[in-house]
């Protein structure tokens, strides 16, 4: 059943509206959910101006890391952290493929480069972690890089730490079914098909290779100065209100919770890496 034109010419306010709704029971709970979403999204990247307008005036280097499986959710939550956001100090990283000479310097080198200078938030869409998981599952390195990286990425981020660089290292965490149907919903759909790449199809098949991978890289570079967050994201609006919920409590910035907004993160949605946690994309 739907709204009469009756229904609309006698209602003043969205109060109004939905008790209509419930008296005629004219289903809206989908439509109510989405625009608390967009009334939670918007407060929240107000939250984000004040923040990057502090982190401008003191002069902090912030860098967020997203991370996960392919269809995680890493690209859209990226777009609505940046939403609002001044482009002068910040800006996503998505590097491609290293070239020939970068294949022969020091792995890292191509990631200092892009580094967040004094004043800007950088957000990387995938990161140095590429040799953590997809390198070693799809065979683009050697076991000896592998090892070499796993060895010297604790070290890496020590030192960037030391230099007071704020880095936050978020892995989206999705199930192989709602995969799966991310997937066959960008092959469906003409206007998110460039969304997949050969690398996707091959993401259900070695799921487990994944797994193993992912595991091994959490118990070597989760630490205390640069520790992994997980963030299920099964549910993706609900993984961006909490992803950005959780940067948003690292920072006693001025004008914080101005906007009357939570920003507790919810620990059901968004957890430090634990060894004895339960995942979902396991």
């Amino acid at each position: 059943m739907n709204f009469k034109l009756e229904h609309l010419l006698s209602v003043k306010t969205r109060d109004d509206l939905i008790a209509i709704a419930h008296k005629n029971r004219i289903p809206i709970d989908k439509t109510l959910a989405k625009l608390k979403y967009e009334k939670e999204l918007a407060l929240l990247q107000t939250e984000f101006v004040n923040l990057q307008k502090w982190i401008a005036q003191h002069k902090l280097r912030v860098a967020i890391i997203f991370e996960g499986r392919d269809a995680a959710g890493k690209g859209g939550s990226i777009k609505r952290f940046k939403e609002h956001l001044n482009p002068r100090s910040s800006r996503v990283v998505a590097l491609t493929k290293p070239t020939e000479v970068e294949r022969g310097q020091w792995y890292f080198r191509r990631y200092i480069k892009v580094l967040p200078n004094p004043g800007e938030i950088v957000f990387f869409d995938r990161s140095w972690y590429n040799r953590a998981v997809v390198e070693p599952v799809m065979g683009f390195c050697s076991k000896e890089e592998y090892e070499k990286f796993i060895v010297q990425v604790p070290e890496y981020e020590h030192l960037l730490y030391e230099d007071n660089l704020k880095i936050i290292k978020f892995w989206f965490s999705i199930s192989k079914e709602e995969q799966k149907q991310r997937f066959d919903d960008r092959l469906n759909n003409p206007l998110k098909r460039w969304k997949f790449s050969p690398v996707d199809m091959k993401g259900q098949e070695l799921w487990d290779k994944y797994t193993h991978y992912k595991e091994q890289m959490f118990s070597k570079t989760h630490t205390n100065f640069s520790p992994w967050i997980i963030v299920k994201t099964n549910d993706k609006k609900q993984a961006r209100l909490e992803s950005m919920r959780y940067v948003l409590s690292q920072f006693d910035y001025e004008g914080k919770g101005k906007s009357n907004i939570s920003l507790l993160p919810d620990p059901n949605v968004t957890m430090r890496y634990h060894r004895s946690i339960v995942q979902i994309d396991i």
